[in-house]
């Protein structure tokens, strides 16, 4: 599954906090960032509504139920490679 196929709705796992945590999808935009609800209570953090570069979306769960791994398209990667030596 790509980033631009996951909807409104759809549960989710991310990196951003520096620890995998789910969360749910807030938008049907596309591209390098999302608006997600991160559930940052399960490691002692605050649940919260933002934006999170596309790339630290790892999984999201699909129709039936299942998680699948995300893909991430050659520029999303450029610019994770981009922050990474940027110190972000």
């Amino acid at each position: 599954m790509k980033t631009n196929d996951i909807k409104k709705g759809t549960k989710i796992r991310t990196k951003q906090l520096g620890v995998t945590v789910s969360g749910v999808m807030m938008d049907n935009l596309k591209g390098n960032t999302r608006l997600i609800k991160t559930n940052g209570s399960e490691v002692g953090l605050f649940d919260e509504v933002g934006s999170v570069y596309s790339t630290d979306i790892i999984m999201a769960e699909n129709s039936e139920g299942v998680w699948e791994d995300i893909e991430h398209t050659d520029k999303q990667g450029k610019d994770a490679d981009f922050r990474r030596l940027a110190g972000f």
